[in-house]
């Protein structure tokens, strides 16, 4: 296990293990969010050149799930943990993280905050996580069909992420 993608719907708490997972691992931590979002939430034009650099090296733990590098990632990798977690879970998740980004003003990357006035947007990750969930599961499911050269770990609760985590000395 030394690169490693992990993925899973959005407030699966990917980014949280994959901080977890790099920290044990001693290898570079690559959150896709923070390559992609510029200021003002607009798509940066570096986003695959930065993603294709940061993956070039021998171990590092990404995670995301970007369309326009899924294939490079999922080539790369020799592991993916796929957080499969319930709808209302990670629902409920966007929610509380929504709101606590929102009363505190978060800054998330580049300088961007959560504001109130996108929570009702189709794009808001709390609409986005409800709607594209079984979407989302049924692409995973199909790309780790295409993919036997990976090592795959698919948890289906947050007590199956932290046992996978705890096991892997990762907690």
């Amino acid at each position: 296990m030394q690169r490693v993608l992990v993925v899973g719907q959005s407030a699966s708490g990917k980014s949280t293990a994959a901080r977890i997972l790099a920290s044990h691992l001693a290898v570079p931590h690559v959150e896709l969010d923070a390559l992609f979002h510029g200021p003002g939430w607009v798509q940066r034009d570096a986003f695959a050149d930065d993603v294709e650099r940061a993956t070039e090296g021998d171990s590092w733990v990404v995670d995301g799930n970007y369309r326009a590098v899924r294939d490079l990632l999922w080539s790369r990798a020799d592991t993916v943990v796929w957080l499969d977690l319930p709808r209302t879970t990670t629902t409920r998740r966007a929610v509380t993280r929504t709101f606590r980004r929102l009363l505190l003003r978060v800054e998330l990357w580049n300088g961007n905050r959560e504001r109130l006035g996108t929570v009702l947007r189709a794009t808001h990750p709390i609409r986005w996580t409800w709607q594209t969930h079984a979407q989302h599961r049924a692409e995973y499911e199909a790309q780790t069909a295409l993919a036997p050269h990976l090592t795959v770990h698919r948890l289906g609760t947050p007590r199956e992420v932290d046992a996978w985590l705890r096991d892997h000395g990762a907690t």
